[in-house]
């Protein structure tokens, strides 16, 4: 047997005693034990919190993003180990592309996220807040890495996927993480992390692994920590209410099954695209992964007069469904991940037939390919179907965690919209369609119950990603029964594992804690023109005051006549009337362009060209005859990478822009962008 270990404070080391046993779940023999007895989880933590955690916050936004990307480069060479295990797992090829490569593209996913924050290891949010009428007092959120640890729960179904994607988040935030895959699939997960602590690219502490019971782990939780959990509901509430998690206020993300929706509109006929999209979406929910997902479709909701010929289009499409071996390439739909999960299934399905039929498959029997259905942990595919839906309990409260799903007609679509609400709270649901209105009503009258809701039809079907993949940059979680939280989601979910602080001062004490100049800040001037400045050389706060120029009608006209925006505020003397304007006024463009024309250095120097003008504001309208001037300032620098050796090393350089007219009044306002050399 080969029994995984556990990597706790930098070393690999087996759990004392015989541990649970683990399966193969095709053939039904034993591939080895886990055991995570006699482990210190206390000491766990603190090395993370010692080791780990002061290593990831001295390392800015960009630097743990390029490690996420050499992470996800060295991980993809080793694929081959992966999938081979997965098999085991009861997974086909394309379950394990989800899970293994799935997992390893959130990697990349996060990795290119960088981008989107400062290269600091912390990172503003949102605007800053002027708090006075002088401008010397204002308030800035700031998000900074917490000082504690991730500790994720995983579930057995995706045991890659499932520890990726919440480490690409936790790891680009600047914290480490303690992982605890479920124990009967955790050997897959292991033999990742072996991959990566082997790989080096982790500092010490950064990612630590329990195979086998968490023990008494959320006992020595404080409050910088973060916990996530996915799985059942009753055991995320069991260990939500554990007494030191709730002492110390420890954030808690649970992610829990839930029954899932599918809708097919009204609209929608057998001689339409989108009823064959709506067939093959039911099918490929209830068969990916041997229906073992937490988004998959658990509830079917079709306009009644349709029931029948769904009925029939699913069951020749459930069919097609070949089952067996992984390892067999004309298996479609694997094992379960073991014979106690069959058993649970088994029981839970029970339940349901308690208001409930099964339309097609089986509980009892199952046709296989290249296995023994009794020895591995096969099951049939399983369609019920229930003809009072709005008076039956057991199918919008129980969950059979397999290929099983639960056929239901509806009257109107504020019935199917009613009939959604009463799975009290999903992770994603979808409508196919295809009329705009209905996609309308249905979206915004469910969605205060759904945490991602999908709206399908031909238009999108090619490319959609579809009902049950989670995305990287959205988030994953939903209301109510999917336990309230939500993973992933881009920026948002790097910010679950930040402090929010709101930071009160000057603007000249913001702008030098946070790198970014704010508005009333200091600003220092120097006889060398910033455009003659490489990247390293220029200085937040350095800002260059312009000589001045004064708009004339000739401008307007001229710009009117090169630019063909002939708007008759610019050049109608008779349309003013009634409008905010006294008389003709300059085009916002030709102010900037202006102000542009002051504060360029025309010499060829460090800056290689304009990157794009942010936040762009007129705050006052700009006649002839007014006399303008600007003031040019450095905002933020930002470092590029540099994707090939021979490119030029720069980066962006983000520079506020104030113009402002003879009464010394601004009149515009922007955040304009250049590339910039660097001098090595």
């Amino acid at each position: 047997m080969n029994n995984p270990g556990n990597f706790v404070c930098g070393e690999w080391v087996q759990g004392q005693g015989e541990g649970q046993l683990l399966y193969n779940a095709v053939t039904g023999d034993v591939i080895g034990a886990a055991s995570s007895k006699g482990l210190d989880f206390a000491a766990m933590l603190d090395f993370a919190r010692q080791k780990g955690n002061p290593a990831l916050r001295k390392m800015t936004f960009h630097e743990r993003g390029l490690m996420l990307r050499a992470l996800a480069l060295h991980l993809r060479e080793h694929l081959d180990t992966f999938y081979n295990i997965s098999y085991q797992t009861g997974a086909t090829k394309a379950d394990s592309w989800v899970d293994v490569e799935g997992g390893i593209g959130n990697l990349f996913s996060y990795a290119s996220l960088r981008r989107k924050f400062p290269d600091e290891p912390f990172c503003l949010d949102g605007e800053g807040h002027n708090l006075s009428k002088t401008g010397s007092f204002m308030a800035q959120h700031f998000l900074i890495p917490k000082e504690g640890v991730a500790i994720h729960i995983n579930a057995f179904n995706f045991p890659v996927w499932g520890m990726l994607e919440k480490i690409a988040v936790n790891l680009l935030a600047g914290v480490p993480a303690v992982v605890k895959p479920a124990t009967i699939t955790c050997y897959l997960t292991e033999v990742v992390v072996r991959q990566i602590i082997a790989s080096g690219i982790l500092p010490a502490g950064a990612l630590q692994l329990i195979c086998g019971s968490a023990g008494d782990l959320l006992d020595h939780v404080t409050s910088q920590d973060v916990i996530t959990f996915t799985g059942s509901a009753s055991t995320g509430l069991m260990l939500k209410a554990n007494k030191r998690v709730l002492e110390e206020n420890v954030p808690f993300t649970m992610e829990a099954d839930s029954l899932n929706c599918i809708v097919l509109g009204e609209d929608v006929t057998p001689n339409m695209p989108e009823w064959d999209i709506f067939i093959k979406e039911v099918r490929k929910e209830m068969t990916t992964k041997a229906g073992q997902k937490c988004t998959a479709i658990r509830r079917i909701f079709v306009p009644a007069n349709k029931l029948e010929d769904v009925h029939i289009a699913l069951g020749k499409a459930l069919a097609q469904t070949t089952i067996g071996s992984p390892l067999n390439d004309k298996v479609r739909m694997g094992s379960l991940a073991g014979i106690s999960q069959r058993n649970e299934v088994k029981q839970q399905v029970q339940k349901l037939l308690a208001s409930s039929q099964i339309i097609y498959g089986s509980l009892d029997s199952v046709e296989v390919i290249d296995a023994d259905a009794a020895k591995g942990a096969f099951i049939s595919p399983l369609l019920l179907l229930n003809e009072n839906p709005l008076h039956s309990a057991e199918v919008h409260a129980v969950e059979a965690f397999g290929p099983v799903s639960t056929l239901m007609p509806y009257h109107s679509l504020d019935e199917a919209i009613h009939l959604s609400k009463m799975g009290k709270g999903s992770l994603c649901s979808s409508i196919v369609t295809a009329n705009e209105k209905i996609a309308k009503q249905y979206v915004l009258s469910a969605g205060t119950h759904h945490g991602r809701i999908l709206i399908l039809n031909n238009e999108c079907a090619k490319e959609s990603t579809g009902h049950g993949s989670p995305l990287p940059l959205l988030v994953h979680g939903g209301p109510g029964r999917a336990g309230g939280g939500e993973e992933m989601g881009g920026i948002r979910g790097v910010k679950h594992y930040m402090q929010r602080v709101a930071v009160q001062g000057t603007p000249t004490m913001i702008t030098e804690v946070g790198n970014v100049y704010q508005p009333h800040a200091k600003q220092t001037e120097d006889a060398i023109h910033p455009f003659r400045k490489y990247f390293e050389e220029l200085q937040i706060g350095e800002t260059l005051v312009t000589a001045k120029r004064t708009i004339t009608e000739a401008d307007i006209v001229n710009f009117a006549n090169l630019s063909w925006d002939h708007f008759y505020a610019h050049t109608d003397h008779t349309s003013l009337e009634g409008t905010m304007f006294e008389k003709p006024v300059a085009h916002g463009y030709f102010i900037m362009s202006a102000a542009a024309g002051l504060f360029v250095d025309a010499k060829k120097g460090p800056v290689l060209l304009n990157y794009g003008i942010d936040e762009l504001r007129f705050t006052k309208p700009v006649y002839a005859g007014t006399t303008i001037g600007v003031k040019l300032t450095v905002k933020e620098k930002v470092k590029q990478e540099r994707k090939e050796p021979a490119d030029i090393p720069k980066g962006i350089v983000k520079w506020y822009v104030e113009v402002f007219d003879d009464a010394n009044e601004t009149v515009a306002v922007a955040t304009i962008l250049t590339m910039v050399k660097l001098r090595d």
